[in-house]
């Protein structure tokens, strides 16, 4: 018997299907040859009856208020944080392992809040049965700051995203596309899904306002990391600007460390990290960008690694990613691989 036919597999729900999320999560599954034995897609009566491709077949969508979600072993979340908050108890009641791309849970002490490279070590223990994503920006900044924070010990983190509208969901996809298409064509671009235009600007909003001053995706940035890297010490200075870009984060990550690390020795580090591709070259074109680099890929890159001529033991770093997919999608599907190879 081959180890194709004795390998174990298993009934995967992707819910948010439709989503742009959603349907990377099938591509991914796909791609990464996930054990899938039976997926199934599920997301709102409104798409129930839309057909999405899998292994070159088409699957019909399903309505997840009326679905049994006995017998599914992994439920991936992609479809907001009212319907993870709502479906995600349930399936894990049934028997599933939830994987939620929502924020519903992250901060939940009984949920593990995992980055693949950095803390699987968090799977150990799942009491709920639900496993939380981390924010998109979080996520990208963290693969590339982990190691660092490893070998010399991390103090302060000062960081400003650019981050692009897919972040914000089809609907901002849509709005940017159009406003462009308006400009361009001498039309008004009627600002709709944001405050304020997007294309050709920039937005320092993104998520609610809170009473510090700082909006909530800001805040992520500041909880997130210290539960992540499990040091509430950790101090964050955030700040979030939604571009108009259409995939791919980039953030601009300035770091202030215990011990002096040189960005010669951050390079080597770097260069030896999972899921991190440095392109560091002194010269045009030598650094990622979302287009060139981040956009429809899995690493997160890293490039202008120097360090801060205003702080002794200061580095700064250009981190992008492609939001949809590390910041997402991947990272969701390789947290089941890992849950799925303790079965």
């Amino acid at each position: 018997m081959s180890d194709e036919t004795m390998r174990k597999t298993f009934t995967v729900a992707v819910v948010g299907a439709t989503g742009a999320v959603g349907q990377t999560m099938l591509s991914i599954l796909e791609e990464r040859d996930f054990p899938v034995g039976t997926l199934i897609p599920l997301a709102s009566e409104r798409s129930a009856g839309d057909q999405v491709e899998f292994k070159g077949g088409k699957l019909t969508v399903r309505d997840l208020a009326t679905f049994d979600s006995s017998g599914v072993d992994f439920a991936l979340f992609s479809a907001g944080g009212g319907i993870s908050k709502e479906y995600a108890p349930k399936f894990a009641a049934a028997g599933a392992v939830v994987i939620d791309n929502s924020s519903a849970f992250r901060m939940d002490a009984d949920v593990p809040l995992v980055v693949s490279e950095v803390n699987p070590e968090a799977l150990d223990s799942i009491p709920r049965g639900i496993v939380a994503n981390p924010n998109c920006s979080t996520m990208q900044m963290l693969v590339a700051l982990a190691p660092i924070h490893r070998a010399a010990g991390i103090r302060r983190i000062n960081v400003a995203t650019y981050q692009s509208v897919s972040g914000a969901g089809r609907s901002a996809l849509e709005e940017l596309g159009r406003q462009t298409a308006n400009i361009l064509g001498f039309k008004e671009p009627e600002p709709q899904r944001f405050p304020v235009q997007i294309a050709f600007n920039l937005i320092p909003h993104i998520d609610e306002f809170l009473d510090n001053g700082y909006t909530k995706e800001e805040m992520k940035l500041v909880w997130e990391t210290r539960k992540i890297l499990g040091d509430d010490s950790i101090q964050v200075n955030p700040t979030a600007v939604r571009v108009p870009v259409f995939y791919g984060h980039s953030e601009a990550v300035h770091v202030e460390t215990e011990r002096k690390l040189s960005a010669a020795e951050a390079r080597v580090l770097l260069e030896k990290t999972p899921g991190v591709t440095v392109v560091d070259e002194r010269a045009p074109g030598g650094y990622p960008t979302p287009v060139t680099h981040a956009s429809g890929t899995d690493a997160v890159y890293v490039g202008r690694i120097r360090e801060d001529i205003s702080c002794p033991n200061g580095l700064n770093l250009w981190v992008v990613s492609d939001n949809i997919r590390k910041g997402a999608a991947l990272n969701a599907v390789q947290i089941a691989e890992l849950l799925a190879a303790k079965r």
